[in-house]
Formats: structure tokens, C-alpha cells, sequence
């Protein structure tokens, strides 16, 4: 989705996303849904209205976490969810979505499962295991172990 922006680039699309979305111009189907994932997120709106947002360092201040990590996991999971990649995902996000009773909150599940995966696979040099991320994610069901 992201593969050829650099780091500017990409802050700078979330922040054109969003200022667009204020302004009810057009937007592209990526700039939709990072206004989706956007509003959904109230704490991080103002980075993106205004300067400034898009030259944040890892650790913003006031201990809010990495906006643009968190919202690209969210972009991350949706892609997944959107073709079922890896097999399997879509089924346990709709296991998900029913325990919590809230398509956020099962996305926040999954995020949770998936970027203790790619910190896995980046830390052993290796490419994230699609099979460890599924059983991550499945532990988190109803009746998991």
C-alpha cells in the first residue's frame, strides 16, 4: 500500500487525508480510509490538523503512543481483513468483533497479535510468521487456552 513513500511522504499523506476529509474535498480510497481510521481516533486528530504533526518523533510527548504506527497497523489489519490475508484472519476478527461487540476494539486485537509478530520477526531477522501471528490472534478468542 505504502511501498514507495518515504517516511515524509507517508506522514504527509495521513495529514493531506485528514485535512481533506475536514475540508469534504475528494478523496482517493487510501485517503479514505486513513480519514476512516482517523475518526475513529479523536486523540490524534490535532496532530494532523494542523503543523507539526507529521515531523513527530517515535515517542510523542504527553505518552500518547506512535500515531503513525498505530494507525498503519490499523491500514495494516484492514488490508488483511480485506482479502483474508493470511487465511483465516477474517474469521477470527469476526470471532473478534463478536466477543467485544465492536469492530475497533477486535482490530485493536488483532493489532495487538500482529505487532508483537512483526517485533518478532524484525528483532530475529527474519520475515513475520504468518502462523505465529494466527495463533497469537486466536489465543485472544472466547474458550482459547
Amino acid at each position: 500500500m505504502f511501498d514507495s513513500f518515504t517516511r515524509a511522504q507517508l506522514r504527509q499523506a495521513y495529514a493531506d487525508a485528514w485535512r481533506k476529509h475536514l475540508a469534504n474535498s475528494p478523496l482517493s480510497p487510501l485517503e479514505a480510509g486513513i480519514a476512516d481510521v482517523l475518526g475513529a481516533h479523536p486523540e490524534y486528530q490535532a496532530l494532523f490538523a494542523g503543523p507539526g504533526g507529521i515531523d513527530l518523533d517515535a515517542d510523542p510527548p504527553g505518552g500518547i503512543e506512535n500515531p503513525f504506527l498505530h494507525l498503519g497497523l490499523h491500514l495494516a489489519v484492514r488490508e488483511q481483513l480485506a482479502i483474508d490475508r493470511p487465511p483465516g484472519v477474517r474469521e477470527i476478527h469476526r470471532q473478534l468483533h463478536a466477543r467485544h461487540g465492536d469492530l475497533h476494539r477486535a482490530e485493536h486485537a488483532l493489532m495487538e497479535a500482529l505487532s508483537e509478530t512483526l517485533w518478532e520477526g524484525q528483532r530475529s531477522g527474519r520475515p513475520p510468521d504468518e502462523t505465529v501471528y494466527l495463533a497469537r490472534a486466536r489465543r485472544l478468542l472466547p474458550g482459547a487456552s
